[in-house]
């Protein structure tokens, strides 16, 4: 029991990693890159669809993003995606591709993405520690109930709460890592 209590909260805790891994690749930096468009949903015949789905992305300069629709008749849609988006860009249509010229990064929208990243990586910690916390009350109640010993409890408690420190140093790297990178011009 109290394994498959561990085993539920590392799986959780990776997931909660995974999301703040993909949170963090799409926040723009001054590199143009395709995690930039995975939030980005596109109104496809009626149904909101990733757009991954829909195209293949390909950066042909630094701060250029080539965007080419498997569907040609998706292609004003993504427009309107991108142009609706948060990315600050207006993307060109030349009939068969949608080129995204990302402007250069001002220092004041480098401290704004730096802010965005932070609340990002404290709502990964959240999760986590949100997890921890369901996984530590399914071990009182194991030892509360006598299924389990309080010694053996108290031991994978301590397992817990090592690897919550774990996960969370993980978060922490992560985020230094994307501030570097904002910051690099």
């Amino acid at each position: 029991m109290l394994d498959e209590i561990m085993f539920e909260a590392e799986e959780k805790m990776d997931k909660a990693i995974e999301v703040a891994k993909e949170d963090f690749a799409g926040i723009r930096t001054g590199r143009a890159t395709a995690g930039m468009f995975t939030k980005l949903l596109v109104d496809y015949y009626g149904a909101p669809t990733p757009m991954q789905q829909l195209a293949s992305f390909t950066a042909s300069e630094a701060r250029t993003m080539l965007i080419t629709p498997f569907d040609k008749g998706s292609m004003h849609n993504i427009e309107k995606a991108i142009r609706d988006s948060d990315l600050g860009v207006n993307p060109s249509n030349d009939g068969n591709s949608i080129r995204c010229v990302f402007p250069e990064l001002t220092q004041e929208r480098r401290k704004e993405y730096i802010k965005m990243a932070h609340r990002k990586g404290e709502e990964a910690k959240v999760a986590i520690r949100n997890i921890r916390r369901h996984a530590k009350d399914a071990i009182d109640k194991l030892v509360k109930d006598g299924d389990v010993g309080e010694d053996d409890g108290a031991r994978h408690e301590k397992e817990l709460d090592a690897l919550t420190r774990r996960q969370t140093d993980l978060v922490d790297t992560l985020l230094k890592g994307k501030e570097a990178e904002l910051l690099e011009v």
